[in-house]
């Protein structure tokens, strides 16, 4: 019987479980992935979560590329497809339709282990979180899907921990979503977030000092200033003004 060998495959085989170890070690935390009717799943959300982090790991070109790999790769057979394999229209139906609540546990149980084990830079300057909202525009079925820069997208609100350098919270909404509402929700007491000028929305500003949560902002130049009081400034520094400004029109 012929023995086929590839290079780096052995290697493989032990790296990819260490990989999942923590996503496999939280698993039996989340809350379960049950049938919506009264057929049986056809994939676990382990199973799905598998296929996902193998899909980018490997940047298959879309989710048939995928599915044939799963069905024809030894490796991925073994340690990435469902035990009976999955169908190609069970497949598309559960991954664009299942596991969204539990990838969102999954992402915030993930969060606090690292974030206790990573160290946190810049201590002195207290909790920092960059906040942005992006469109989602990759798919497992982007290459051969009816798929337009103005229709069918998704937006993420991300909050990223820039002490330990990891993101922290999490929302999705359509792509029409605003994104100055999730500042309040990514946001805690104490906390100072960074933004861009997207952001700017002077309510907003006056709602989150009443939060308790401090924030850095940019805005835009042809913003209505008027100066309470100015504080002085190192000169050759790189704060060239620091005032108390209300901003907009009384």
């Amino acid at each position: 019987m012929p023995y086929h060998w590839t290079p780096g495959q052995k290697k493989k085989h032990r790296t990819y479980p260490k990989l999942m170890q923590p996503i496999n070690d939280t698993l039996p935390d989340l809350t379960p992935l049950t049938s919506g009717s009264n057929r049986p799943l056809q994939m676990t959300f382990e199973d799905q979560i598998n296929i996902l982090v193998y899909f980018h790991l490997e940047e298959h070109q879309s989710g048939r590329h995928l599915l044939q790999v799963l069905n024809e790769n030894h490796f991925a057979r073994q340690y990435v497809a469902p035990e009976k394999g999955i169908q190609k229209s069970s497949f598309f139906e559960d991954i664009s339709s299942r596991g969204l609540e539990q990838m969102l546990e999954l992402f915030e149980k993930l969060y606090v282990k690292a974030a206790r084990q990573l160290p946190k830079g810049h201590a002195e300057l207290g909790d920092m979180t960059l906040i942005d909202g992006s469109l989602i525009d990759a798919v497992l079925s982007m290459y051969w899907a009816d798929y337009r820069d103005g229709a069918k997208k998704a937006k993420v609100h991300i909050g990223f921990d820039l002490n330990r350098g990891i993101p922290k919270k999490i929302f999705l909404t359509d792509g029409k979503g605003d994104e100055r509402p999730f500042v309040s929700k990514i946001l805690s007491p104490g906390e100072t977030g960074v933004m861009d000028r997207y952001y700017q929305r002077h309510k907003s500003f006056d709602d989150w000092q009443a939060e308790g949560k401090h924030f850095i902002c940019r805005i835009k130049a042809s913003t209505k200033r008027n100066e309470i009081r100015k504080n002085d400034v190192q000169s050759g520094g790189i704060v060239f003004y620091d005032a108390v400004v209300l901003l907009g029109t009384p």
